[in-house]
């Protein structure tokens, strides 16, 4: 069997089709809705009508939604692959080797079509602050035949650096651009999350209607889970209304899966000290029953009502947990109200509480056995004339919602940053404390978080604190635009967001040296791809393939080409790689052995077979489960003879996927 060579344009050199992958869905619930087209596969429009109905299919102008010049091309920017790579920078980590965090510099839309393989369906919380619609200036200007060198061109790092703007004064549609900016952005985002997962996205109110719109259309209007007001100031100085606060928009990817996982409760106020005076109590007074009853009954009788810390919490009438039913209960078929019908004595006066019209929802046992617990579990009022409520403590009750509005000063987020990276660097940051109470909020240890808009860094420093504050490991990834400041320190702002995590890491080490987790991330920048496109001279064919024999880009090293594999095979860029000396060649096992590369520059005849059968033995040794592929370097083999020959013993063996770069 000879070996598939990698090349440029091929599936495996390039990100997830993802047009590819919708008409492969569609095909296999309804085969008879594609077809062929000029352009290849297709959807019959006649047929999807005919399989929904037509009146749940239109094309007509008058439709609810949100339409606007550039709509459709942004929608096929998101589905359009990318042919780029992102290479790995070891020298501007922190713990390369054991960290599971990526910090990623590039254009966010090309890093998230990268990602697709590697991470679809596994992050579960993306929180973004993209780039607010002020009028003025703002960088991502998209190009749709050759985004790769567009991003080069416009961050100065090729000739020809143009203007990074793609929203100034004379366009005139600002709206228009930056919801061509986010739109594929937020659809690309969606594949990435998982099931339960939810998509965090600060804005504020000169976009929030429309951010709203194109939310409901890649989410669902059914996976809209609230609207947050951040409150950062107390006081602006405007001539009208002082605009002090932002929003957060909170959608998920499938609600009910996230209400399935017990999260979005923050820990409630007051219930930790309530909770310890309780067990103070029982465990002082546990040889005696009856004290600990006196004394926790006396103690909660004292607890200030107005004291929203400490006072219990109080049902009314119409809640279903509380001790009867409401008016409207429907009785039993014959009409006749079998609710119990019992007296329940007041404390004080000892005559029976008022019940409603329907009875007590209790029966006898149940409320005796109320009145027994420690602390009780009813609340009576004054006298006989209220309707007693069941009883619920804050020690029960130890979470709450997350409010949709809260107060936060955003000025002790720039102080945090400028003590990390410098003055004058970030006008806005974002408060480190109010993303580790999203991020506690939304995700247990172990998930994954992602910003495509990461600014400074704050996420990336959140999830850090969050893991160092619980000595759990939740995982990030942080992409962020080189953005040229100017100047010299920090030639960049991906430079700024790598410093700020360095100092954030050595901040949290210092402080938590037991508890301090991961606080590595490993880097990465995006660049072309490693394997060059077929590129002819027309005036020199004969050249032309002389250098394309070994389509590898000179400047690129082993790790370069290792992790565009990783990449493009759909591997996590942390995943364990272990390094092994074959007949004298690396050979690395990737992922337990799920993927086995040998990229040296020289395989001989005589290297053929005994690195092969050094491979079979080595992935015996590793059990791996599943199929296994096997990458070499094209231009490393001596001769056909050598390839032939070391592609048969590998298939002899079991190891028939072998690919060439």
């Amino acid at each position: 069997m000879p070996i598939e060579k990698i090349e440029a344009g091929a599936p495996e050199s390039q990100s997830a089709d993802l047009l590819a992958d919708n008409l492969a869905q569609l095909r296999k619930l309804f085969p008879e809705l594609v077809t062929e087209g000029a352009k290849g596969l297709a959807i019959n429009i006649d047929v999807l009508k005919g399989l929904v109905g037509d009146a749940t299919v239109t094309d007509a102008d008058e439709k609810y939604g949100l339409n606007w010049h550039g709509k459709r091309a942004a929608r096929q920017l998101a589905l359009t692959p990318s042919a780029g790579t992102l290479r790995p920078c070891p020298e501007e980590s922190v713990d390369w080797d054991t960290t599971q965090n990526l910090m990623i510099e590039g254009d966010n839309l090309e890093v998230l079509k990268l990602l697709q393989k590697s991470y679809a369906g596994k992050v579960k919380l993306i929180y973004i602050d993209p780039p607010y619609n002020t009028g003025k200036d703002f960088v991502y200007p998209d190009n749709f035949h050759d985004s790769i060198q567009n991003y080069m061109e416009l961050t100065g790092q090729v000739e020809g650096g143009r203007k990074i703007s793609s929203n100034t004064e004379a366009s005139g549609r600002f709206h228009t651009d930056w919801l061509n900016m986010i739109y594929p952005r937020l659809k690309l985002a969606h594949s990435l999350m998982v099931a339960g997962g939810a998509t965090l996205v600060s804005c504020d109110d000169n976009e929030l209607p429309r951010l709203l719109i194109v939310m409901d259309e890649i989410f669902g209007p059914e996976n809209f889970i609230g609207q947050v007001i951040w409150q950062r100031s107390k006081k602006g100085d405007a001539k009208l209304i002082a605009t002090v606060h932002e929003y957060i928009v909170c959608y998920a990817k499938d609600k009910s899966a996230v209400l399935e996982q017990g999260l979005w409760r923050k820990p409630k106020e007051g219930a930790e000290e309530v909770l310890a005076k309780y067990d103070e109590l029982r465990k002082s007074l546990k040889s005696d029953h009856a004290a600990v009853r006196t004394a926790i009954q006396a103690w909660f009788r004292d607890l200030p009502e107005g004291d929203s810390r400490k006072a219990h919490k109080h049902y009314n009438w119409s809640d279903e947990r509380g001790l009867y039913f409401a008016d409207n209960f429907a009785g039993p078929d014959d009409g006749r109200d079998s609710r119990p019908r019992h007296d329940i004595l007041h404390p004080v006066t000892g005559k029976p509480c008022k019940k409603p019209s329907t009875g007590w929802r209790w029966d006898p046992d149940k409320t005796e056995w109320a009145l027994a617990q420690v602390p009780p579990r009813i609340h009576f009022g004054p006298d006989e004339t209220t309707i007693p409520n069941r009883k619920s403590y804050l020690f029960e009750i130890d979470s709450e919602p997350f409010s949709s509005v809260f107060y936060r000063d955003g000025r002790s987020a720039t102080l945090e940053v400028e003590a990390l990276v410098g003055k004058g660097w970030f006008q806005f940051p974002k408060n480190t404390d109010v993303l580790s109470e999203l991020i506690e909020l939304t995700t247990k240890p172990g998930d994954l978080v992602l910003d495509f808009f990461a600014g400074s860094g704050s996420t990336g420093h959140a999830v850090m604190k969050v893991n160092a504050a619980h000595g759990t490991q939740r995982r990030y990834i942080l992409v962020q635009l080189p953005e040229p400041t100017g100047k010299t320190e920090y030639p960049n702002i991906a430079a700024i967001t790598r410093r700020r995590l360095q100092a954030a890491s050595e901040t949290i080490r210092a402080q938590s040296r037991l508890t301090a987790g991961d606080v590595g991330f490993r880097a990465f920048k995006l660049d072309t791809s490693n394997m060059r496109a077929w590129s002819p001279q027309r005036d020199d064919l004969a050249q032309s393939l002389f250098d394309h024999l070994d389509h590898v880009a000179d400047d690129r090293s082993h790790d370069d080409l290792l992790y565009e594999l990783l990449l493009k095979l759909g591997l996590d860029l942390c995943v364990p790689i272990e390094p092994k000396t074959i007949a004298g060649k690396l050979v690395q096992s990737i992922g337990g052995g799920v993927l086995l590369v040998c990229l040296d520059e020289q395989i001989s005849v005589a290297d053929a077979e005994p690195l092969a059968l050094g491979v079979v033995e080595w992935h015996r040794a590793l059990q791996t489960a599943g199929e296994v592929t096997c990458v070499f370097r094209d231009s490393a083999f001596e001769n056909d003879v050598a390839k032939t020959n070391l592609a048969a013993i590998l298939e002899q063996h079991g190891i028939a996927k072998v690919r060439s770069l």
